[in-house]
């Protein structure tokens, strides 16, 4: 369950640990399932990336809510804290173990009606989702992230955010081909491409920022 890139740190590591440990931490059940994650390397957001999450919900206060990997539940349960029982969230997973354990902690926060969880691949089932969704994070196969990108564009609201997590391969993101492992060069060139689609088209308006392994914010311009 380790994943690397969660102990490559893209900024300086004394921020870092700042970022990590001084800023407010979650408490109760949501508390235990982040101390659990970490303690057992299991890849959820990091917890700089979870503040800014939670301010920037609840700044937007999206009513429909798409997610793209669901893991174990975390995001999808910290979103739904975040922005109140009124709000719907639908998360979409094809891994057994995971939807397994996604379901489990949904039942133990008491999110079952809450949240839908969509089991199968996300290149099949967004193309039968109709939207429109205030809010989509998508933190699932980097390599994927181009190939998404156009239904999740379809599917967001004119006034939506669609937020991306993991773009920056660990800050390789940026280095030539040639120096990246043969295993993560089909991730890099994907990863490449989604970052020249989101940063250029004069469709979008979008924003990097160093939380985690980098995140994206992107809205569409109308």
């Amino acid at each position: 369950m380790r994943n690397e890139m969660m102990y490559r740190p893209i900024i300086n590591e004394d921020i870092l640990h700042y970022l990590r440990t001084e800023q407010k931490q979650l408490t109760g059940k949501l508390g235990e399932l982040e101390e659990l994650a970490h303690e057992n390397g299991v890849p959820v957001i990091p917890h700089e990336t979870v503040v800014f999450l939670q301010f920037l919900l609840k700044q937007k206060q999206p009513k429909n809510v798409l997610e793209i990997g669901t893991a174990i539940g975390f995001s999808a349960s910290l979103m739904a804290e975040s922005i109140g029982k009124e709000a719907k969230i639908t998360t979409i997973d094809r891994f057994p173990v995971m939807i397994e354990k996604a379901k489990a902690n949904f039942e133990k926060l008491g999110l079952q009606d809450q949240v839908t969880l969509l089991e199968g691949d996300a290149a099949d089932l967004l193309r039968t989702l109709e939207g429109p969704y205030d809010f989509i994070f998508m933190d699932s196969a980097k390599s994927k992230y181009i190939a998404f990108l156009p239904e999740c564009l379809r599917l967001l609201a004119d006034n939506g955010v669609l937020m991306v997590d993991d773009i920056f391969q660990a800050g390789t993101v940026l280095k030539g081909i040639e120096e990246i492992p043969r295993k993560n060069r089909a991730i890099h060139r994907h990863l490449n491409e989604f970052l020249e689609e989101v940063t250029k088209s004069p469709e979008l308006t979008s924003t990097l920022l160093p939380l985690g392994d980098g995140v994206a914010l992107i809205s569409k311009n109308n």
